[in-house]
């Protein structure tokens, strides 16, 4: 099997298996809550990797970051606790044309509920956003500018610094989904000047059932429960409730305690590697995958492919003249070539595109040249059956 959808989700690797069985034979016991033995060993390695992923994407304390099921709860997390706290009717959401639904849907609750107004930010041809029109919809009653950090579909890598440059100059906060970005280059959330930062441990060679939401201190001690349960409360009375400092304020119940093992394992892993030549690797697949890609009949690579000047992850969207990318999709899989093909959780930016789905080679850090070849071959055989 040729794995090319790393986007969807990634391939794990043994020291993040190890970590977990490791962890379940000999630590295993709920956290925070027992005195004995294993409750304490538990809890001291579920707290090592809530600091283990702070170090790795660069947080100023580790109680800035939340443990979640994923990045599409980390958002939906801001949209409930920020966005019903600090927005009311007539204010605004911004977003980008680029974005995934886990970066519409919640912010389109959001509006209903409060009254705000959802703004979208147009994608210009080659796939890019440019910061003047980011410019010209960020205005006064602009409370949050939500974007992906790396688009799902084309690969293009939002100059998240100087959105948040555009943003902050507004009076706005700033939200980034970096699903495609966390396992792709070193992140320094820091350094982007975001607010939030939401991410997913199996879009990153963890488990899935687990991602981190970041945000300031600031912010998260300023902001209401999400959820209400156990393990998130100071006291409770029939008459009344107080809640945690954050992070432990967000996290009501029983934590996904092997998972966060895992997701600690996944950063360490991927710290020693080291995400710069990572990110080489999969800039070089990249540039050998769109050469190849361009020669074969019938290919239309979406918004260029490749657009002078722009900065782009390990992604390529394409559709073949005649043949519809689930076609693709099925024929490449009895070839051993996994990829995926449909609108990949972005039909907003299909209808940008013009079309109702797309073929989309997603590249991870495993992957060669020789899995370029083996697409190439593949679709070869994609072009011969349909002319």
């Amino acid at each position: 099997m040729v794995w090319l959808d790393s986007a969807a989700t990634t391939q794990k690797p043994r020291a993040v298996l190890d970590a977990m069985n490791a962890f379940c034979e000999t630590r295993y016991a709920n956290v925070h809550r027992g005195v004995h033995t294993l409750g304490q060993a538990a809890t001291d390695a579920y707290e090592g990797a809530r600091a283990t992923v702070a170090r790795f994407i660069g947080a100023n304390a580790v109680d800035e970051v939340v443990f979640v099921r994923g990045a599409t709860e980390a958002i939906n997390l801001v949209a409930a606790s920020f966005g019903r706290t600090f927005c009311s009717s007539g204010d605004e959401v911004v977003v980008t044309e680029l974005e995934h639904h886990s970066n519409i849907v919640p912010w389109q609750l959001l509006s209903q509920a409060t009254g705000a107004r959802l703004r979208v930010v147009p994608m210009a041809d080659d796939g890019t956003v440019e910061l003047s029109r980011i410019e010209s919809v960020v205005g006064p009653r602009t409370r949050l500018v939500a974007v992906t950090h790396v688009s799902n579909v084309l690969g293009t890598v939002l100059p998240i610094e100087a959105v948040a440059k555009i943003s902050h100059a507004a009076g706005a906060r700033v939200l980034v989904d970096g699903c495609q970005a966390a396992a792709h280059f070193p992140l320094d959330v820091r350094a982007l000047d975001a607010d939030f930062y939401a991410f997913s441990a199996h879009k990153m060679y963890g488990p899935t059932g687990i991602g981190a939401l970041w945000g300031r201190r600031e912010l998260l001690r300023d902001m209401p429960p999400y959820q209400g349960g156990g393990e998130m409360i100071a006291s409770v009375s029939f008459e009344n409730t107080t809640f945690r400092e954050p992070p432990y304020r967000f996290e009501a119940g029983t934590p996904p305690i092997i998972e966060a093992i895992g997701f600690s394992a996944a950063c360490k892993y991927l710290d020693r590697l080291g995400l710069d030549r990572v990110a080489a690797h999969e800039r070089a697949l990249r540039t050998y995958a769109i050469e190849r890609l361009s020669d074969i009949p019938g290919m239309r690579l979406l918004a260029g492919g490749d657009a002078a000047g722009a900065e782009r992850s390990g992604i390529i969207s394409f559709v073949m003249d005649g043949v519809h990318p689930h076609d693709v999709a099925t024929i490449l899989d009895a070839s051993g070539v996994a990829i995926r093909g449909g609108h990949h959780c972005a039909q907003p930016l299909m209808r940008r595109l013009g079309v109702p789905a797309t073929s989309r080679v997603s590249f991870g850090l495993y992957n060669t040249l020789d899995d370029v070849d083996a697409l190439i071959t593949a679709l070869a055989e994609v072009r011969e059956l349909f002319g």
